[in-house]
């Protein structure tokens, strides 16, 4: 679906067949001086001068629904922004003057969506059915309200209207297909759960009692990694355990791939007999990818993202950087814009390198600056910020920048592994 949460609806004329006038209290010189305004990207100052036209005049629906849209480019503006819980509350206040219009109750059905805030987005992706009939947009979110839940059967029932409904659309049409594959291994699957954690298993090849331990695993991690990035999430994390052949069937990953997390944790274990410390450590660092996700809303760049998992999980289980050691010495380090948007591309050398290489930048940033301040990059990128200004914005204080960073790393990689040659 092209780019659902910011391509919903056209919105309707700003502009009044009002002329200006020259007295400030008129309200319609306030709507006019408003719209223009809003024309040139000035939202809050906007919304301003449309309020104060409909303070002074509240009768006039031109005025009313003026403002009304406003709202909602501000929503729009800050669910671009990842901004989530306040997009809710401008679409809120469109509501508020138009509560029968099925548009605003989408957007605030998809804001609290985003944020996974359930039963309002539920209430609120209804209210859009019911005041203006089914659409693809608030079918596919109330299936992934669903599929968050583990409730893969109702979301693939709404995903499959939806997909008829626009049934052009590529993003839904890749994932139905998905959706499909899917199926046809989870629907054998046993399902249990704890308290943080919802998981799925073939009976064939994975015992119940490793079901049970790993999630007995995972609540533990869930506290370890927790404390570090100061973040619990409240929703549970679906967990499915696959087969090697169904996992590499249903996720279509790379062959060098272990584990992922896409939303849910998935993992292939068939045939093990033990919760060795290096599963422990893909727990762990599959569950880390769950966090980073709640924390940045998914704007973290791979390297990153990888970096702070391996380092979570090596606390289980660590091995030599023997690619790493290689890279220092010759100086050839993979540069960070190639590892910024995932490693799926890279040959299985270079992969290990990327994977050696993201783990001891994350770790030497928090040996040196410390967990609060790769907690507040980490917030930078989760209000939308990019990379550079998510670390300059974090290391502030210390006058340091994303290449002042990757410098000092490298410079400690060589004091650590020795001078490179040549």
């Amino acid at each position: 679906m092209k780019r659902i949460t910011t391509q919903l609806f056209c919105l309707i004329s700003l502009f009044s067949i009002f002329s200006p006038v020259a007295d400030a209290a008129d309200p319609l010189l306030h709507n006019i001086y408003g719209v223009d305004l809003l024309e040139e990207g000035k939202i809050e100052q906007g919304i301003e001068q449309l309020e104060q036209a409909y303070r002074l005049y509240s009768a006039d629906q031109t005025l009313k629904k003026n403002l009304a849209t406003a709202y909602a480019l501000m929503g729009q503006k800050l669910l671009n922004k990842k901004s989530y819980p306040e997009a809710a509350s401008q679409f809120e206040k469109s509501i508020e003057l138009f509560p029968d219009d099925p548009q605003y109750h989408l957007l605030r059905g998809i804001s609290f969506t985003l944020a996974k805030n359930v039963l309002p987005a539920q209430y609120e992706l209804q209210q859009a059915r019911k005041l203006g009939g089914d659409s693809a947009e608030s079918l596919y979110f109330l299936g992934r309200l669903h599929y968050d839940a583990g409730e893969t059967d109702k979301a693939l029932e709404f995903w499959e209207k939806a997909t008829a409904m626009a049934p052009s659309d590529t993003f839904l049409s890749g994932l139905m297909e998905k959706m499909r594959r899917e199926q046809a291994v989870e629907a054998r699957m046993e399902r249990g759960h704890s308290s943080r954690f919802i998981v799925s298993y073939d009976t064939e090849e994975v015992k119940t009692d490793i079901a049970l331990a790993a999630l007995d695993v995972l609540e533990q991690v869930y506290n370890g990694v927790g404390t570090d990035l100061s973040c619990f999430p409240e929703a549970r994390v679906p967990v499915i355990l696959y087969t090697k052949r169904d996992y590499r069937e249903v996720t279509r990953s790379p062959g060098w791939s272990g584990g992922l997390y896409d939303g849910k944790i998935r993992l292939p274990i068939g045939g093990i007999v033990e919760i060795t410390s290096d599963l422990r450590g893909t727990l762990r660092h599959e569950y880390t990818h769950a966090v980073i996700r709640e924390i940045t809303k998914g704007n973290c760049p791979v390297w990153l993202n990888e970096g702070i998992a391996e380092l979570q999980g090596r606390l289980e289980f660590n091995t030599p950087l023997r690619e790493l050691e290689k890279a220092v010495k010759t100086g050839e380090f993979i540069p960070l814009k190639r590892l910024e948007a995932g490693f799926a591309a890279l040959g299985t050398s270079e992969v290990h390198l990327a994977y050696e290489q993201s783990y001891a930048l994350a770790n030497f940033m928090v040996a040196t600056y410390g967990w609060h301040r790769m907690r507040t990059i980490l917030s930078n990128l989760g209000e939308g910020l990019p990379i550079d200004k998510a670390i300059a914005g974090g290391l502030d204080d210390l006058g340091l920048n994303l290449e002042g960073v990757f410098d000092e790393w490298k410079a400690y990689m060589i004091r650590e592994f020795g001078e490179k040659r040549g």
